[in-house]
């Protein structure tokens, strides 16, 4: 009986359903009554089997994982500094934090999602564009992890780290002569360079974000002058309606990824009617 298959179990089912439609059913209720006890006790030991193969099974798949993180990989490693959470409003660092959290515990699909939340939160992030790029760099999207990194090398062509993935992705695609191209300018950028400031303007309005400025560059030479920048600039909207508001600025040096990347400044005021 161990050895009966599934359509045996479904042709005895459809005999004995067949059996309770004739009209004689109700002569053999007893005889029935026992068959289809008998083949309930069956289908339950199989499925107890079946249970039990399934844990079996679930081992071999978790001693398989352990085979494969034991060999060793050929992606660069994740060495990326843990992001601050900073009160943005938007909350699209809170995402980053976690995408990056994820990605430290090799939950890549996790990180992935959490860090397109952040970029709908905050477009064209490039720390998230970054963090987005491992995790699906570590999940073997290539077509994916390029566009984010090439989306990085457009604001950041000086970024060395995003173009080792480049290069990496490029070598997995067999794109020989791009890998070479993008690990030989890694391998020649100076990692001191100078900082690479960007300025943003946000505005909320009880809470929400009504403006949010595209990113302006500090150029070379406003950075060679001094230490401590002085910069002024202005914008203007052509309505605004009564609330609460928060002007914030914030300051971001796109070489850095770590707790000093990001300086913001908030001011709260009120507009009447």
């Amino acid at each position: 009986m161990a050895d009966v298959t599934i359509d045996e179990l479904r042709s005895r089912r459809l005999a004995l359903e067949a059996r309770l439609a004739s009209a004689d059913a109700s002569r053999e209720l007893d005889a029935l009554k026992a068959e289809i006890g008998a083949l309930f006790k069956v289908v339950e030991k199989r499925l107890a089997e079946m249970n039990a193969l399934r844990d079996d099974v679930m081992q071999l798949v978790e001693k398989w994982k352990g085979v494969k993180d034991a060999v060793p990989s050929l992606a660069p490693e994740f060495t990326s500094e843990r992001p601050v959470v900073y009160a943005d409003h938007i909350g699209a660092s809170t995402f980053i934090e976690k995408g990056w959290s994820k990605i430290s515990l090799g939950e890549y699909a996790g990180a992935e999602e959490a860090l397109l939340k952040a970029l709908q939160l905050s477009p064209n992030n490039p720390q998230a564009e970054s963090l987005r790029g491992w995790a699906l760099m570590l999940q073997n999207k290539f077509d994916e992890a390029l566009l984010n990194f090439q989306k990085v090398l457009v604001r950041e062509p000086q970024n060395a780290l995003a173009r080792i993935n480049v290069g990496y992705i490029c070598l997995k695609k067999h794109i020989f002569g791009e890998a070479i191209e993008h690990l030989s300018r890694a391998i020649r950028l100076d990692n001191d360079k100078k900082p690479q400031l960007e300025t943003q303007i946000r505005l909320f309005r009880d809470g929400q974000p009504v403006y949010v400025s595209r990113g302006a560059s500090v150029t070379g030479e406003q950075l060679q002058k001094s230490k401590r920048l002085f910069l002024k600039g202005q914008f203007q909207l052509k309505q605004i309606s009564a609330g609460d508001y928060t002007l914030q600025i914030v300051v971001q040096d796109n070489q850095r990824y770590d707790k000093y990347r990001i300086a913001t400044q908030a001011m709260d005021f009120q507009v009447r009617d």
